[in-house]
């Protein structure tokens, strides 16, 4: 089996979506394309949770960081 994304302009999107409702081998998922899914949400809370202080560091170093490594 495979899968599809399709992007579709908000003004085709009622009629594409009915039609694709009555095709018996065609799922669809209408999750929003920026929403996070609960398991990631979880996740990043529990990382949070457990963090301590000396896992932070200040922006200004993460830039230094991020310059010397991509730069």
């Amino acid at each position: 089996m495979r899968q599809l994304t399709v992007t579709i302009p908000d003004d085709f999107y009622e009629t594409f979506i009915s039609f694709f409702k009555h095709v018996p081998e065609v799922s669809i998922n209408e999750t929003p394309e920026n929403e996070i899914p609960l398991w990631q949400q979880e996740m990043v809370l529990e990382r949070i949770k457990n963090a301590k202080p000396e896992d932070y560091i200040c922006w200004e170093d993460f830039e230094k960081e991020m310059d010397k490594k991509w730069l």
